[in-house]
């Protein structure tokens, strides 16, 4: 269900972008790298946060690390990562196939700076099997994100 809601929304929103499957999981930043071929820092992970009663989504480079004082000091509230039966039924995406694209309902979504030092990244798509080719700022276009600066890059 989840891949076909994010082939849906690329059809609809952007039919030139293309969604690629690998039979490889790339259920972690370390397993998407080896099966798309490319350095961790490129996979745009999706971190699915509770901040008091709202629920955002933060995209971020593969090698970052999200600084709780930074998102504290950015949304006002402590974050808590979403449990896993939560993830599903609030975004639609099963864990480690959660991105920004097809969601069940709309969220809040926000990319950290840490995606700019790319020209192309590669986040999940709906599936623990897929993803999507796409530049950082048209993967913040079409999803309505907000630039942050929350994360920490780790070398």
């Amino acid at each position: 269900m989840s891949l076909e809601s994010v082939r849906a929304f690329f059809a609809e929103n952007a039919p030139d972008i293309s969604v690629f499957e690998s039979p490889i999981s790339s259920a972690t930043v370390a397993l998407a790298a080896e099966a798309y071929g490319v350095e961790p820092g490129r996979i745009a992970k999706t971190l699915s946060l509770r901040i008091g009663e709202r629920v955002i989504l933060i995209v971020a480079s593969g090698t970052s690390r999200m600084d709780n004082k930074k998102v504290k000091a950015q949304f006002g509230g402590k974050p808590k990562m979403l449990g896993l039966e939560e993830v599903a039924e609030i975004t639609g995406h099963e864990v480690g196939g959660v991105c920004p694209f097809g969601l069940k309902s709309p969220l809040p979504v926000y990319c950290d700076v840490s995606l700019k030092a790319f020209d192309v990244v590669v986040p999940a798509a709906g599936s623990t099997h897929s993803a999507v080719r796409i530049t950082p700022e048209r993967m913040a276009e079409l999803t309505a994100a907000e630039w942050i600066d929350v994360c920490e890059v780790r070398p």
